[in-house]
């Protein structure tokens, strides 16, 4: 007995010297933890002028063990970071982030569910992440949580400058498998239902709001949601033959393509390009919440189609060019995607919007122009 319990007790000190050397390796990220937290109505606004959203805490990082999920969850920050060697936006001209208050998110989550968010069991089934479930629950909170809250955070931040400015892009959100009362598929807050209940509570202009889903998935969190409603309308272009193939939530899309495994530019393409305009001038919709899932990929573990560089981008340029040449508001949000390479092409994708509507060039000119006034 005394041999056992001697081989525990150097076991248990084996993994504690082990997660310490892990510590030490990671303080940066330790040190972004004793931040304290950013509300989202304390964020001051008045010194930014390009209505781009994202904050450093928007990535998860776990002492390195990230790498061992499929999900890319540094790829908010390697876009932004893409973006900014390109000249394209920096730190001083975007909009950070802050998380939203529990009120904020009352306006969908109810408080059972936000209370279980607390619990690392919770974080575990939400993110596959089975390993979380035996770490405290302020680590899981740090880790998981906090990234989430302030991504969903940017995602009504980047609903309210979309209002105003008549475009914004979220570098993260998009958490379109979480719904009122259920988080799955590494989402955990229902973002997407979020900024609509609080762009209909701020904004009594804005009656009618259009979803258009282009991630790889079915967004079957916020289908769930406003499965019935009449002044939200769902435009879903998903592989079918993949997650989450949820059939109820399937119920509440008003124009779908199911698409099948491994569909390319020419198809993808050109389903949008016949659709997307027909069903847009139909609704009418006040304002557009646009997910664009970078899991459509050509490569992408779990999206699997076969869509190029050249056709995402295009993609987005498409969706662009409808919202602005009617003067639609729309949001960008970045969905899924699941390559290392995915943060250039989106850096890419955003440029050209630049490039082609001059949204960014114009937005940092009418700073400019307010200041030499």
């Amino acid at each position: 007995m005394k041999l056992r319990s001697l081989k525990r007790r150097v076991l248990y000190l084996y993994f504690l010297l082990v997660l310490l050397f892990i510590l030490f390796l990671h303080m940066a990220q330790f040190s972004l933890w004793l931040l304290p937290v950013r509300l989202l109505s304390e964020v001051d606004r008045s010194s930014a002028s390009v209505p781009v959203v994202y904050d450093p805490r928007y990535n998860i990082s776990f002492f390195g063990l990230e790498a061992f999920h499929r999900f890319d969850s540094k790829k908010y920050g390697r876009t932004f970071e893409a973006l900014k060697q390109k000249g394209v936006i920096d730190e001083h001209n975007t909009f950070r982030a802050g998380i939203p208050s529990n009120e904020a998110l009352r306006l969908v989550h109810a408080q059972d569910y936000l209370t279980s968010l607390r619990e690392s069991k919770t974080i575990a089934r939400v993110t596959e992440l089975g390993f979380i479930r035996f770490f405290p629950s302020y680590i899981s909170q740090q880790v998981i949580l906090v990234p989430m809250l302030y991504q969903t955070g940017g995602s009504l931040m980047a609903s309210d400058l979309a209002i105003e400015k008549g475009w914004a892009i979220n570098l993260g959100g998009g958490f379109h498998h979480a719904s009122a009362d259920n988080g799955e598929g590494f989402c955990a807050l229902a973002d997407v239902s979020l900024m609509i209940a609080h762009v209909k509570k701020k904004y009594p202009s804005i009656k009618k709001v259009m979803i258009i889903d282009l991630d790889a998935h079915q967004g079957n969190g916020h289908e769930r949601d406003h499965k019935g409603a009449e002044d939200v309308f769902i435009y879903d272009i998903y592989n079918a033959d993949i997650y989450p193939g949820d059939q109820e939530a399937k119920k509440a899309i008003d124009f779908g393509v199911e698409l099948p495994a491994y569909t390319a530019d020419s198809v993808y393409l050109n389903d949008l390009e016949t659709t997307l305009p027909r069903v847009m001038n139909s609704f009418n919709p006040d304002m557009i919440i646009y997910i664009a899932g970078s899991d459509i990929l050509e490569g992408d573990p779990l999206g699997a189609l076969s869509v190029s560089e050249d056709g995402l981008i295009k993609r987005d340029e498409i969706v662009f060019n409808l919202a602005l040449s009617r003067k639609t508001p729309i949001v960008m949000l970045f969905g899924g995607g699941y390559q290392k390479e995915n943060a250039r092409v989106i850096a890419r994708s955003i440029e050209n919007l630049n490039n082609k509507f001059g949204i960014i060039t114009a937005a940092k000119e009418g700073k400019e122009k307010r200041l030499s006034e």
